[in-house]
């Protein structure tokens, strides 16, 4: 399969780390498959949310997927971190930003961050970008600029907040 190989001189990632994106129908099995795994693993598991991970939207025509993947590792460990992109009616929205325990604050999830936004700035960016943040996370998302839009929320019982990303304007 072709993906597209994102920004690889990102310094903050670890060596044998590349960041990847592409549309579901673009994607290999295996590789689906290892975000699927990585998804539950941290929030069906870890944090104890029972809900369907695979909810449909990952086939939408708009549906783009962002990873960090581990060079050469067996196909169950070579998602190292992820994040999902929707396009809505009248946003774009990211969600199901996890990253596997093991590479945990090495910067995955802020690289994919930015490769997404990236990504909408370049594509779309007449459009905001949406997304529900675990509310212990805003600050984090507000370094991509991120503001709370709305009230704080419970959802599987962990406090969320929804967030927005105005449109970039040009010059």
């Amino acid at each position: 399969m072709t993906y597209t190989n994102l920004d690889t001189a990102t310094p903050s990632l670890p060596p044998g780390l590349m960041q990847r994106s592409a549309h579901a129908a673009q994607l290999e099995a295996t590789v689906l498959y290892a975000i699927a795994r990585l998804r539950s693993e941290v929030f069906v598991v870890e944090q104890a949310c029972p809900y369907l991970d695979l909810d449909g939207s990952d086939l939408e025509p708009g549906a783009e997927q962002f990873w960090a993947e581990v060079e050469g590792a067996a196909a169950d460990a070579r998602i190292a971190a992820t994040l999902r992109v929707l396009q809505e009616d009248e946003a774009t929205r990211i969600g199901r930003v996890a990253t596997a325990p093991a590479w945990r604050g090495r910067g995955l999830a802020a690289a994919l961050m930015r490769a997404a936004v990236t990504a909408h700035d370049k594509g779309t960016p007449d459009r905001p970008i949406v997304l529900d943040a675990q509310s212990y996370l805003t600050e984090w998302y507000a370094r991509f600029g991120f503001l709370q839009h709305g009230e704080e929320f419970l959802e599987d019982e962990i406090p969320h907040t929804p967030m927005r990303r105005e449109p970039r304007t040009h010059a």
